[in-house]
């Protein structure tokens, strides 16, 4: 199996490691996405939220969480509403690692991402799927990445998915991945089971599709979107569909915030 070099550690806990607790906090930056993962000291950042929002996210990095460092920072695909943030935690904090499903790209959100992690060294790389990380006691999986789909005018579909696997408890993280990019997970049999679903493209009827909420099987299902926004999401379809799996269903629009605790168990919201 494919690993990016020199992150890459043994994928087993050894048994007389024991199990801190691992947070995740979706939080509420409107029409967007940013998501902090916390574990044994090590941080991961999922996007950065719109324009708009990169003061809240700055704040919350800096004085809600206190950190100064962070291990991976992810930047699932480069549309606004997840990437202009990025570069706020790049000022906010030192980064190790930048992943993303592509090294240029117009904008000058992206640029300016690309601009703060050279000016500390940090590496931005693309991965490829099957690659893990270690993330404290918790394994951090790429389930799909494919850049080709921005060639083919689906910028959503060259979206990050991972998958974080701490104990016996799971998160999948799946950008604005759609159905097309749903489809070729489950043609390739990944694991797509977990007991945390972020919820792809803010709820779009685009994604989501019944067979992948199928594989899912989600506890909990969090969407991030911001309060009556113009494009109807979460879309009426999507919440159907997530009630006839039983996901229970949590809205940033709604919450604000959401933070999820996991003990490698158990996981719910705090």
């Amino acid at each position: 199996m494919r690993r990016i070099a020199a992150f890459i550690l043994a994928l087993l806990l050894p048994p007389a490691i024991a199990l801190a607790d691992l947070e995740v906090h979706f939080l509420d930056v409107g029409q967007g996405d940013c998501a902090v993962v916390l574990c044994d000291g090590e941080t991961m950042i999922i996007d950065g939220g719109p324009y708009g929002a990169s003061g809240k996210v700055y704040s919350y990095v800096r004085k809600t969480l206190n950190l100064r460092h962070v291990d991976y920072l992810v930047s699932t695909h480069p549309h606004v509403d997840h990437v202009y943030g990025l570069s706020t935690v790049l000022n906010a904090a030192q980064v190790d690692l930048v992943l993303s499903p592509v090294l240029q790209w117009d904008s000058r959100s992206f640029n300016a991402m690309l601009k703060y992690a050279k000016k500390q060294d940090a590496p931005v790389t693309v991965p490829e799927e099957g690659d893990t990380l270690k993330l404290g006691n918790a394994v951090v999986t790429i389930l799909h990445c494919w850049p080709e789909a921005i060639r083919e005018n689906r910028t959503n579909d060259s979206s990050i998915v991972l998958r974080i696997d701490y104990g016996n408890t799971s998160f999948l993280f799946t950008g604005d991945a759609e159905d097309w990019s749903e489809y070729m997970m489950l043609d390739a049999k990944a694991n797509l089971k977990a007991d945390v679903l972020k919820v792809a493209h803010h709820g779009s009827r685009d994604s989501s599709t019944p067979a992948f909420l199928t594989a899912v099987q989600p506890q909990y299902a969090v969407i991030s979107a911001g309060r009556g926004n113009s494009y109807g999401h979460p879309h009426t379809e999507v919440l159907r569909r997530l009630e006839t799996i039983g996901a229970k269903v949590l809205r940033t629009d709604l919450a604000g915030t959401i933070i999820f605790r996991s003990d490698g168990s158990t996981v719910a919201p705090v």
